[in-house]
């Protein structure tokens, strides 16, 4: 018989049994601290070994002989003994003995550092070369004077100028300035403060860079010159005047101006190069040579000279392209062929390897000629003027002429010239439309009626010839 709630005598038996006062559940005994996992025994080297060369295939071989070696002898580095098989003279089938004896490692090999060091130098040595050039480079460039005032005062007058006619064409003003203002230049006489143009040549490249004509216009031309304004400001008249005059009044902007108005031909560039410029281009290429047939003396020009073959320094050649009354007939004429000769002598020496391919000579070159040069903005970097020299490097020497406007003496004047017509207009209109100018003998008229080929007289050809005969 079960046990359950006693009810006290009397109770009513239909109520519920009262239930049992709550006894309270004895206190939480903690679990016993947690016992660490003994500590995790590495597997020995051999098995290790076998279980990865024999399953996977992984350890390469000579891996697995020195683990088998350690695992058979021991390690005295590792402190490790024989396995107990091998102790106890049994044979474990899996261990390969069939190792070939081990063999020292070889001594780490010595790094040689000259490649680096011949690295480094030519590094340096680079880097410094290029610094120089680019200093050098800088320094011809800056040596140019930019002529912008010429600029501003053609664009006042662009509405008056000539067309180009042909594309790619291009005529360049060269104006030798007689000025004695500036370093160097006063010796060659007093500074009145003015200059005039000793010089004047248009150079026409054609178009296809495969000849080119240097006309010569005489100083002592009579021409009609444009109002030019002075280099003060002020403003001038239209006169008919000596053509070197213009430059006195206007500077290069009025020379130019005169030139097309007496041509037709639109001016691309203009230079201006004075006598310091000169004698120091002259002396940077070692002098010119040149065959005299007599001797000179003239006290004016500062120039003496046997006869025979001369190499003229920078002094003796401006004497001698300059000298006038003692060498010849005393003519301008004369003294313009004299210019023409030296000027491609001059050419030709610089042109040549000698000069262009030997930067001990070449830089000597470039900075006299940079630094005597005053160019238009179109001409005015070094970067420029070098593509303008290997065009005209590029021209083959007999397809290079020098050319004299066509003249005569002035009816009122004989110690002045005037043009010879139409012979001027024809040459003019050759050189505008880029068609080549044959030897005097037989040139075509152009603009003749009758078509018939006519002398271009008048015209005097310089053929440079340095060589005594």
């Amino acid at each position: 018989m079960t046990s359950g709630p006693r009810w006290p005598p009397g109770a009513d038996l239909r109520r519920a049994p009262p239930v049992a006062p709550f006894k309270a559940v004895a206190p939480f005994k903690a679990v016993a601290p947690f016992k660490a996992v003994a500590p995790y025994t590495a597997v020995a080297p051999y098995e290790t070994a076998r279980y990865n060369a024999a399953t996977y295939n992984l350890v390469p071989r000579s891996s697995v002989c020195s683990l088998n070696r350690r695992a058979l002898h021991g390690s005295a580095a590792l402190g490790t003994r024989p396995r107990a098989a091998e102790r106890d003279g049994r044979e474990d089938a899996d261990v390969t003995t069939d190792c070939p004896d081990p063999v020292a490692p070889p001594a780490p090999r010595r790094r040689r550092r000259w490649p680096r060091w011949v690295a480094l130098g030519t590094a340096a040595l680079v880097l410094s070369t290029a610094g120089v050039g680019w200093w050098l480079y800088e320094r011809l460039d800056r040596n140019i004077t930019t002529d912008t005032r010429t600029a501003r005062e053609l664009e006042r007058h662009a509405a008056e100028r000539p067309v180009s006619v042909v594309r790619d064409a291009q005529n360049i003003l060269l104006i030798g300035s007689d000025t004695r203002g500036g370093e160097g230049n006063g010796k060659y006489g007093r500074d009145s403060g003015t200059q005039r143009s000793d010089t004047t040549i248009l150079l026409h490249l054609a178009a296809d860079r495969r000849s080119a004509t240097a006309v010569s216009v005489p100083r002592d031309l009579m021409v009609d010159i444009p109002a030019c304004e002075s280099a003060d400001g002020r403003p001038g008249i239209a006169r008919f005047a000596q053509f070197n005059s213009a430059f006195e009044t206007g500077g290069a902007a009025c020379t130019i101006r005169t030139v097309e108005k007496l041509t037709g031909i639109r001016v691309d560039h203009h230079m201006i190069v004075d006598f310091r410029g000169f004698t120091r281009m002259v002396n940077a290429v070692g002098g010119v040579e040149l065959c005299l047939e007599k001797p000179v003396d003239d006290a004016e020009a500062r120039l003496r000279l046997p006869a025979g073959r001369q190499t003229l320094d920078g002094e003796e050649a401006l004497g001698y392209v300059r000298a006038r009354y003692s060498i010849g007939d005393g003519s301008d004429t004369a003294r313009i062929g004299r210019q023409q000769e030296f000027l491609g002598a001059l050419v030709k020496k610089v042109s040549g390897n000698g000069v262009l391919l030997n930067p001990r000579r070449l830089y000597p070159v470039l900075d006299a000629a940079t630094s005597s040069l005053t160019t238009d903005p179109g001409l005015g970097s070094l970067r420029k003027l070098y593509g303008l020299v290997s065009e005209v490097r590029e021209i083959p020497e007999d397809r290079f002429r020098f050319l004299t406007v066509p003249r005569q003496p002035y009816a009122y004047n004989a110690n002045r010239d005037e043009l010879v017509q139409p012979d001027a207009d024809r040459l003019f209109r050759r050189l505008r439309l880029d068609e080549p100018v044959p030897a005097p003998e037989t040139v075509s008229a152009g603009g003749d009626d009758t078509g018939n080929d006519r002398p271009l007289s008048h015209v005097g050809t310089r053929t440079v010839d340095t060589k005594c005969g």
